[in-house]
């Protein structure tokens, strides 16, 4: 598969996953899960699906697990609703960048109102 057309299929692959991990899946674990990334191999067979989880450590092992517990059901509800050949193998991992970003927004709003409040 050429290259741009991995990245269109991530793209695809990681707006369902976040349609089904947020909106239709019942598992009160996925609640705190929030889908980034997700690249897909070029034989479009494996797909690391980067994911950021709110909470401390302990919310975050039980999201993991939930999520582990349900990628054959998200699997296969991704190969009824993508015309691809090859539904990937989804992998589940923990977004490290998540509290960098989440700072940075912190930052960025502080330093919004601060310039506010000098006019």
């Amino acid at each position: 598969m050429d290259e741009r057309r991995t990245l269109r299929v991530s793209e695809t692959v990681r707006e369902e996953l976040s349609e089904l991990i947020g909106f239709e899946t019942s598992d009160p674990r996925l609640e705190v899960v929030e889908v980034r990334e997700v690249h897909v191999s070029s034989d479009a067979r494996h797909a690391r699906v980067k994911v950021a989880i709110h909470g401390n450590e302990h919310e975050q092992n039980q999201a993991l697990a939930a999520l582990d517990h349900a990628r054959h059901y998200l699997r296969h509800e991704l190969a009824s609703r993508l015309t691809l050949r090859h539904v990937p193998e989804l992998l589940f991992e923990v977004d490290d960048n998540a509290d960098v970003e989440s700072r940075i927004d912190f930052l960025l709003k502080r330093a919004r109102k601060s310039r506010r409040e000098k006019r």
